[in-house]
């Protein structure tokens, strides 16, 4: 008979990772059996790989739908991946004993209340739930949640995590006996525990196939075998070879779907490692874990020397002393609550009182590097993954661009050839849902500067495998992407958008692609409004777009077409509009109107002229637009000061009503009242109308006039209110002017131009003529 021990661990726990070493180094196995899962079995010798740096995590994937996947992290306090090194140095066979993703991830796959649990990634627990905190559910459901939480309850600790850092990760030495007792205590919560419905299947699956392993691998006659696996499984585990139990087991496992699945390495960090990112069995903090790990004997001393080392990094003051003061209380803190050393509790209060001084504000940073930990794990360039990845870490290579846990800012300088390239690539994973770099505001002069905020997640491999199905490239990929994403379009404006990103990604047979989709949506599209959003942005490609080097003529022939489909229609579409629904008209034809200015083609400006005096003459239309309408023609001098302030007149006659004169004069004068200041004549025709309005009709439209002067600046509001205190309303500059000119006063200034400007030139004898005559 073989020798079967259990070993029932924290996942992620460096307490459990050294006694489960000392119990290996002694049981000196010649099979091993993790839980994790068997799809990923090739892996497990790359555990041992020189290139091979934790944290990292196992994916296992449907090739088909990428995105129905899994993750299994590991760190390098993780007891799954101290055993996977064990057995790979010793030459002991190592294999996954979980229930095989293929059928998990398969449709159909469980009970039929209860659906498939891998497609989120973030929810799926790295081998087992059961050791998450977690509140939820009823008390017996919750003891199968959180059997942790139940047992810190009993013995008066606030949470499961902190009750087994202090029993067992914060522990000194290793003792091989703490696997009995985890195993009794888990029996006697599991006689109490019910299975929670909806996971019911899916766990008696998964135990009946840990048991079906084990029973294999006593049949192939190995002689000690160690069995691996959540504490909460020990005893279903210790039941394999209970009588009836194989063909139960077998009977379970029977005709479940199944479907193809792939798996690789991918690089992980503590930060999604830990329980806040959301992710179920994670630890509340991997970085202290990883110090307890490495630095068992002077963990303490370690924690405190790198809490002063980041505080002096961040320019706050840390002194030796303060460290040692820290040590000190620490251990004075461990002494009165009977523990053999210092926790994290205790180091966290100690740091608080004498590092910190009491301000929270240098805890968090400390809490935030080395309680959870910034730490980004690597694997290993010759592992398996697609050709995507592949291209991906080639990219990185050759444009010095490193995926790192520490978030950071770069301006690029688009002149430059590296610059521009990385430029392009960053744009382009956008495109496939990775946003690795967010556009800053750059720093310095120039529109040739570009500025990123650089900040990476481990879980976007997701995406980059999920890629692959669009291209071999990270190019192709996004083109790939971009072509869908143009076929589900509805609107004109969103594939306006979708132009601008593709000449910042540098797809050049994809813009072209995506141009065509527009000029066609357009040519059907009865949405005037859609069209007009369309055009600002493609207006500023036209313009500006070849900073890049981009070929911005097709750019520009959209352009042409979209100007007259949207004039033609603009008068049809601005009717029978409500106050909102023309604010937003009203902010699309001021938008249009900057685009058609900014392209400087006499022709356009022509065609969107005549639609806005079209739009003027009308007298249905809301007055809002109407007077936005004549405020663009005044301003681009179409119309002349007097037809402006006859248009003016007539808008606030009586005739016209006080509510739509109010918003006509509001659509005329918003967000500028330079119109006012320098014309005389429009700003005694509103000041004429406000005084001739009757005590309550007044106090009645005050609200809408205060909230139209409201939006120009506090100088030109200033600028409006000393123009009228002046005799006759003058313009600024007016009064003084009808004195005359001060020769005087203007030959005082002639040395000043002189010395700026040079002495006079030299004129010659016709000149001289001219000026005498």
């Amino acid at each position: 008979m073989p020798d079967i021990r259990l070993f029932g661990i924290h996942h992620h726990g460096p307490g459990s990772a050294r006694s489960l070493k000392a119990a290996l180094d002694a049981l000196n196995p010649d099979c091993l059996l993790i839980e994790g899962p068997p799809d990923a079995d090739a892996l497990i010798p790359l555990s041992l790989h020189e290139a091979m740096a934790p944290p990292v995590a196992l994916l296992v994937y449907r090739p088909d739908r990428p995105r129905d996947c899994a993750f299994f992290p590991f760190a390098a306090f993780s007891p799954e991946w101290v055993a996977m090194r064990f057995g790979v140095a010793a030459g002991a066979t190592l294999r996954f004993i979980d229930l095989p993703h293929a059928h998990q991830l398969a449709d159909g796959f469980g009970a039929p209340e209860a659906p498939p649990e891998a497609a989120p990634i973030d929810a799926e627990p790295v081998t087992e739930a059961a050791e998450a905190p977690s509140g939820d559910g009823p008390a017996s459901a919750a003891i199968r949640r959180d059997p942790l939480g139940e047992l810190a309850a009993l013995a008066g600790y606030p949470d499961g995590e902190r009750w087994w850092d202090a029993l067992v990760e914060s522990r000194a030495g290793a003792d091989g006996d703490v696997f009995a007792a985890i195993h009794e205590a888990m029996a006697a919560l599991r006689e109490g525990a019910e299975t929670d419905p909806d996971d019911a299947f899916r766990e008696e699956a998964r135990e009946a196939h840990m048991r079906s392993a084990i029973r294999r691998a006593a049949r192939e006659g190995f002689e000690r075998i160690a069995v691996i696996c959540g504490a909460w499984h020990v005893p279903a585990l210790a039941r394999h070879d209970a009588k009836g139990q194989a063909t139960a087991d077998t009977a379970t496992l029977k005709n479940l779907p199944k479907t193809k699945v792939a798996a690789a390495w991918a690089p992980w960090s503590y930060e999604r490692l830990a329980f806040a990112s959301g992710y179920r069995a994670g630890v509340l903090s991997p970085e202290w874990y990883d110090t307890l790990w490495h630095h068992e004997g002077r963990v303490a001393a370690r924690w405190l020397a790198r809490a002063a080392a980041l505080l002096r990094e961040n320019d706050l003051d840390a002194s030796p002393a303060s460290v040692i003061e820290a040590a000190r209380l620490a251990e004075a803190l461990a002494g009165f609550r009977g523990r053999s050393r210092p926790s994290l509790d205790d180091l966290d209060e100690a740091a608080q009182a004498t590092l910190c001084f009491a301000d929270p504000a240098p805890m968090g940073l400390i809490r935030r590097k080395l309680v959870i930990g910034e730490r980004l794990g690597a694997t290993p360039p010759d592992s398996p993954g697609t050709p995507v990845e592949a291209d991906f870490e080639a990219q990185c290579k050759r444009l010095r661009l490193k995926p790192g846990a520490a978030a950071g800012e770069i301006t690029l300088d688009l002149r430059k050839e590296t610059d521009l390239a990385r430029s392009h690539f960053l744009n382009r994973l956008s495109l496939i849902g990775i946003p690795w770099g967010e556009r800053r505001e750059a720093r310095g002069r120039g529109t040739f500067k570009e500025g990123w905020f650089l900040a990476w997640q481990p879980e976007w491999v997701v995406e980059l495998v999920a890629a692959s199905a669009e291209g071999g490239t990270i190019a192709e990929a996004a083109a790939g992407r971009v072509r869908v994403r143009a076929r589900e379009a509805t609107r004109v404006a969103e594939l306006s958008g979708l132009i601008g990103t593709l000449l910042d990604a540098d797809l050049a047979d994809a813009t072209a692609e995506v141009i065509r989709a527009l000029n066609d949506r357009a040519a059907v599209s009865a949405d005037v409004f859609d069209l007009m959003e369309a055009l600002p942005p493609l207006a500023e490609l036209a313009r500006y777009g070849s900073v890049r080097s981009s070929d911005t003529e097709p750019v520009l022939a959209v352009v042409r077409g979209l100007v007259p489909r949207a004039a033609a229609g603009l008068v049809a579409a601005c009717q029978s509009l409500d106050d909102d629904a023309a604010s937003a008209a009203k902010a699309r034809i001021v938008a249009v109107s900057g685009a058609v200015a900014l392209i400087e083609e006499p022709e356009l400006k022509a065609v969107w002229g005549e639609a806005l005096r079209a739009l003027a003459d009308q007298e249905h239309v809301h007055g809002r637009v109407v007077g936005r309408a004549v405020r663009l023609l005044f301003d681009e001098r179409a119309i002349a000061a007097g037809e402006a302030g006859e248009r003016l007149r007539l808008a606030l006659s009586r005739a016209s009503g006080a509510a739509p004169a109010a918003a006509w004069i509001e659509g005329f004068l918003e967000d500028s009242g330079t119109v006012l200041i320098h014309g005389r004549e429009l700003l005694a025709v509103v000041d004429e109308w406000l005084c001739g309005l009757d005590a309550d009709l007044f106090t009645e439209l005050l609200p809408l006039v205060r909230r139209t002067f409201a939006t120009l600046a506090p100088a030109e509001r200033r600028a409006v209110g000393e123009a009228l205190a002046r005799p006759g309303g003058a313009a600024p500059g007016e009064a003084e002017g009808a004195q005359g000119f001060d020769a005087a006063r203007a030959a005082k200034v002639l040395p000043i131009l002189r010395l700026l400007l040079g002495p006079e030139p030299a004129r010659t004898a016709d000149e001289a003529t001219g000026d005498a005559a």
